[in-house]
């Protein structure tokens, strides 16, 4: 795959995809209550990771930060995630599969 034209996932990003997908299941505050949890696909590599803190603990929101360090394209000066590869989308975890925020939101209309 050619991940020279994927986008590269910041936490602006986060923030962008939070705003267009505010009022649906496609944020984690509104579909943890279904079972999901916040992760990460790798379009290259076809390998999820729930979202986790720096110290392995799964978080309850996507946070960069504890991203797989081959994931990585920049940090910042303390150490924190600037940039994702191209290619690393948000979305969800539930009951083994991923789901992006649309099919997550698709997926829980009532």
């Amino acid at each position: 795959m050619d991940n020279s034209k994927l986008q590269f996932m910041t936490t602006a990003t986060l923030e962008t995809e939070n705003q267009q997908f505010s009022g649906t299941t496609g944020v984690s505050q509104n579909n943890r209550c279904c079972g999901f949890i916040p992760a990460f696909c790798n379009l290259e590599t076809h390998t999820v990771e729930p979202s986790r803190f720096v110290n392995g603990a799964i978080a309850p929101v996507h946070v960069l930060d504890g991203l797989p360090s081959d994931w990585i394209e920049s940090r910042d000066a303390e150490g924190h995630v600037n940039t994702v590869k191209g290619g690393v989308i948000a979305g969800f975890l539930h009951e083994g599969c991923f789901y992006t925020r649309e099919q997550a939101a698709f997926l829980t209309r009532h």
